[in-house]
């Protein structure tokens, strides 16, 4: 068919649901209510490893209006069954409920429910907890290592022997939480056997299986519905035990549940992202060409579960490195298990790989650029495959005119503002392009108007706003006459909301769906003898703004309107589907991230001043959106650079600063002027739709341009994330 007009794609719209947001009128999982909705609230373990050997609920039971309390002394067994389609690490998820262990501290242990959120919470603190308690094991620096995952080739330790320079450098990373502004939550419903949950999460379909497979259901007996995720990171994309609780307190009820996690709660009744020690051993030639690479990582986990992030890739692919040995492992500790956060693996590796490529630019005393320039591969060298795209030349040629690279002082120390020190770094990124089999449902109704449903989320990138723009260029139909809709299980099923796959992935999905209806209303029309485009070549008719027209002769032509009310009909279907084509290509999205910071030359205070990211990330829907995506991805890694920080007590295995008041996040006042460049192009090696996805890449490598910033400004190394005043006093 004939391409069509792309009014909508590429344009820097605002959000389709931003009124719905501002004005409070978007509905949020614990926003959703039934009738009879009763109150949940968890009670949560007071020791970090043991057994339960007493729970006392009177006193909680005779408050007026406490319905139950359920313990593992009088909760029923669930089924739990298998659930491969969600993806969940390797090992057993909690039981909850299920037994007198006691595996971390916060542990969900009893559910409160009762007629008011008021009771609820006071009767749950009327609970008395017995334990035989056990010393937990949280400290990743002593515990002992789960076999390795390995990854090899060439000769890393000859090449090394033999390198003309070489570095053994360690670098540590703090565990991290999300702390989207949504705290998770669950409204739970029966009906006849049937199960449907009002809930925060990123993967319609994936807690749409787990609730399943939990209590023994089939699929369609479950409905899953989420129309907006307060932010999540990755945080949502499985279902919490405070989603089972609810579900299961309903039954047990039967009347509906509501159960919202407190923010203290968050911090262990979800994932995080886990701390780790990262060991980095390089050799290069004089000239800066690396010779040689090993990686020998060690990773926080559960005891009941094995997560592991991606954290290979980065140290496999970025550079054209001939030999390399990767040794992963993780280390079970008694904790909850961890989860994917943005950039999972790669915001961690980048920030290991980019740190030591900068103590090696310096001690060889090259430009931070140049060194990775001189080691950029013309191939993946992991696989051998060409690259789909791989423009970072261009993202390093760009981000150090636009940064003004070429005005650095390469020597620490050397620019001062007053009591400040002034340092700049820079650091690359890369997260895998991935694209997934997904559907998509398209409805244009008699009145010109469309629908298009797929249940996907939106957890802030915009997903609204972007499969409507898509849709819209693609029908032929101005932004306002397309309604997307999303967030029910009951929709066709895409991907999960995370990985930056949605936009390939849904989009494809999407275009696909509205080029077939397209495609059944132009043949209509040209069949049609009362038709202005009756005979018409079909490829030789486009649509634009509602109305189906010949290309080279505008004047001839009819509306959507007239076509369907002329034949009869009160609306066109068709349905979209993406399934990746398996190119063999190697895809990624590539970011620069340049920074400048300030350190206070006597207290260590660290400031950033000024950050700018550029992007090799195929097509771009929405340059606002985009926007938005890298802001936050550079606002998420100055977090995690500075100020993010998990402080458990090993003691007992209690997380201490559990709370935004002690966990620290950045505010405005952190938040210095922050720019994105994004590379013109597409990439269709990806994606039918050219985009390549940006949510993760952002966030990866700006740690390490900050690390290396603070480096530069004060020419102390600091290989400890978050960087805080007293490691530079």
């Amino acid at each position: 068919m004939t391409p069509q007009p792309q009014a909508a794609v590429g344009a820097p719209l605002t959000r389709v649901d931003a009124r719905l947001k501002v004005t409070g009128q978007a509905r949020y999982a614990a926003d959703f209510d039934a009738d009879g909705l009763v109150h949940a609230v968890v009670v949560d373990s007071g020791i970090g490893l043991g057994r339960i050997t007493s729970v006392d609920t009177t006193a909680a039971l005779a408050l007026p209006g406490v319905l139950t309390v359920l313990t593992h002394l009088n909760a029923p067994r669930l089924p739990y069954g298998p659930n491969p389609g969600m993806a969940t690490p390797p090992g057993e998820r909690l039981h909850v409920l299920e037994d007198d262990r006691v595996r971390f501290h916060g542990q969900p242990i009893a559910v409160v429910v009762a007629t008011t959120l008021e009771t609820a919470r006071h009767a749950a603190r009327l609970v008395r907890v017995e334990y035989d308690a056990e010393p937990p094991s949280t400290d990743l620096s002593t515990a002992a290592d789960d076999t390795p995952v390995t990854y090899e080739r060439g000769d890393a330790e000859r090449a090394l022997r033999s390198a003309d320079v070489r570095l053994e450098l360690t670098y540590r990373t703090a565990r991290q939480h999300h702390n989207a502004m949504e705290p998770h939550a669950t409204v739970a419903r029966w009906d006849d056997g049937r199960l449907t949950v009002w809930q925060k999460t990123q993967w319609i379909h994936g807690a749409q299986a787990e609730l399943a497979a939990v209590f023994g259901l089939p699929e369609d007996a479950v409905r899953v519905v989420s129309p907006f995720v307060g932010g999540a990171f990755g945080n949502a994309s499985r279902i919490w035990p405070q989603g089972v609780m609810a579900a299961l307190a309903a039954r047990e009820v039967d009347r509906p549940v509501k159960l919202v996690l407190s923010r203290r709660q968050l911090y262990f009744g979800t994932g995080y992202r886990p701390g780790y020690e990262y060991q980095v051993r390089l050799g290069s030639d004089g000239q800066g060409r690396l010779t040689a690479m090993t990686h020998v990582m060690r990773a926080e986990t559960s005891r009941y579960e094995t997560f592991q992030d991606d954290i290979l890739s980065i140290g496999q692919m970025l550079y054209d490195v001939p030999a390399v040995t990767q040794d992963w492992r993780t280390v079970p500790l008694d904790v909850s298990t961890p989860t994917f956060m943005r950039g999972p693996g790669g915001a961690t590796a980048a920030y290991a790989v980019e740190s030591a490529m900068d103590e090696l630019a310096w001690e060889l005393g090259l430009d931070p650029v140049e060194l990775r320039l001189r080691n950029e591969p013309d191939r993946d060298p992991t696989s051998g495959l060409p690259f789909s795209t791989r423009r970072l030349r261009e993202c390093y040629a760009r981000g150090a005119r636009a940064f003004g690279w070429h005005l650095r002082d390469p020597k620490p120390r050397s620019t001062r503002d007053g009591d400040w020190l002034i340092g700049t770094g820079m650091a690359t990124g890369a997260h895998p392009s991935w694209s997934v089999t997904s559907l998509a449902h398209v409805r244009l109704d008699a009145d010109g108007t469309a629908v298009v449903q797929s249940a996907t989320s939106d957890m802030g990138p915009g997903t609204y706003t972007v499969m409507t723009q898509v849709a819209a260029d693609a029908l032929g139909l101005p932004v306002r006459a397309v309604r997307f809709e999303l967030g029910d299980s009951t929709m066709p099923p895409p991907v999960g909301h995370g990985g930056s796959m949605t936009t390939p992935s849904v989009g494809s999905a999407v275009q696909d769906g509205c080029a077939k209806l397209r495609g059944e209303a132009v043949a209509l029309a040209v069949k049609d003898e009362e038709s202005p485009l009756f005979g018409v070549a079909a490829d030789d008719v486009v649509v634009a703004d509602g109305r189906l027209y010949v290309r080279d002769e505008p004047a001839r032509g009819e509306t959507y309107r007239s076509l369907l009310a002329r034949s009869g009909r009160d609306r066109l279907e068709a349905d979209g589907e993406y399934v990746p084509a398996g190119l063999p290509f190697s895809t990624h999205s590539y970011s620069v991230t340049f920074a400048e910071v300030a350190v206070d030359a006597r207290l260590g205070l660290v400031r950033v001043r000024r950050m700018l990211g550029v992007y090799d990330v195929g097509r771009v829907i929405n340059p606002k959106l985009a926007d938005s995506q890298a802001i936050g991805g550079m606002i998420g890694g100055i977090g995690q650079a500075l100020l993010e920080h998990t402080v458990t007590d090993h003691r007992d295995g209690r997380i201490v600063n559990a709370n935004l008041a002690d966990y620290l996040v950045p505010v405005n006042a952190d938040i210095p002027d922050l720019k994105a460049i994004y590379l013109e192009g597409e990439d269709d090696k990806v994606a039918r739709i050219g985009a390549k996805g940006l949510g993760e890449v952002v966030h990866v490598g700006v740690a390490p341009a900050l690390a290396n910033a603070v480096f530069h400004a004060t020419g102390r190394r600091i290989r400890e994330l978050p960087i805080t005043a007293d490691a530079l006093l």
